[in-house]
């Protein structure tokens, strides 16, 4: 199925991909809890960064994807258990989707 320029997968597809996404990189995992335990409010970088006790450079690759570093398709805004959004003064704030919700619900239960 396809979605404009896009190609949209299921989330049974998806499922395992995230899984192993963030079972490789201990960053990706950490800003997914992290955003788990401030839901349903959402948080930027920097404070993201503050307290899973990291560099924002290491949270903007996890979250977005940097070359060579993070996987542009195993980043949490493609792999969509992330979402971005914009306020008023041109800061990014980034907060778990309900499908990230759901994925790491699922994963502490196990």
């Amino acid at each position: 199925m396809q979605d404009g320029d896009e190609t949209v997968i299921s989330p049974d597809v998806l499922r395992p991909l995230i899984v192993r996404s963030l079972r490789r990189s201990n960053v990706r995992k950490k800003i997914a809890e992290y955003l788990f335990e401030i839901s349903p409010s959402g948080s930027y970088t920097s404070d993201i960064a503050y307290n899973v006790k990291t560099t924002p450079t290491n949270v903007i690759g996890a979250l977005r994807g940097m070359n060579t570093r993070y996987r542009d398709d195993e980043s949490l805004l493609t792999l969509n258990i992330v979402e971005q959004l914009q306020s008023s003064k041109n800061v990014k704030i980034y907060k778990l989707t309900d499908f990230g919700k759901e994925i790491l619900r699922s994963m502490n239960e196990r």
